[in-house]
């Protein structure tokens, strides 16, 4: 049994749940869109679209880490793309955070839109070139960083949903 292997259940479980979040999530933004927000289409590449982004990026590290490969090399590196690319993309969802002016973002919208997203996407590249010299210690800390990424796109996905219930007027009474 190789190294790789005694994470299958791990990454069978965790990329199982960034799935079916995907899934609800597209349901969530389906019966949002009965009565979209005023200016969504403004705040959308801030809020909304990181929390696929970051699920997406589980369920693809999943697939990733239960590939086939003769070795661990290309798995390593392919983590550590994502990590490099995530980090950006964590980055860029900032800027866009502050630029964007129909939501004051407070402490915990940065915290975990901007702060936790680039700090798990840093540990899945460091992770990655860790593993090709101390597997066993890189692993630990790609799996760290994944369900890190889960657990801020599950708290994303759930404060945007709590954000229009809240916030939205009732039926009728606009």
């Amino acid at each position: 049994m190789t190294e790789l292997d005694k994470w299958d259940s791990f990454t069978v479980i965790v990329g199982s749940a960034a799935g079916a979040l995907i899934g609800l999530q597209f349901v969530v933004m389906t019966l949002i869109a009965v009565r979209p927000p005023r200016r969504a289409a403004e705040v959308g590449p801030a809020f909304s679209t990181p929390t696929i982004v970051h699920f997406c990026s589980v369920l693809l590290l999943c697939a990733v880490l239960r590939a086939p490969w003769d070795g661990v090399a290309p798995a390593a590196i392919a983590t550590a793309i994502v990590g490099a690319l995530g980090t950006v993309y964590a980055v860029v969802t900032g800027w866009r955070i502050r630029r964007q002016n129909v939501y004051a973002a407070d402490f915990e919208d940065l915290l975990c839109h901007v702060i936790l997203p680039v700090l798990a996407y840093a540990m899945l590249f460091a992770g990655a070139l860790a593993s090709l010299r101390f597997l066993h210690e890189g692993l630990f800390a790609i799996s760290a960083a994944v369900l890190l990424l889960l657990f801020t796109a599950i708290h994303n996905a759930w404060d945007a949903v709590v954000y229009q219930v809240l916030t939205r007027p009732a039926q009728g009474s606009d």
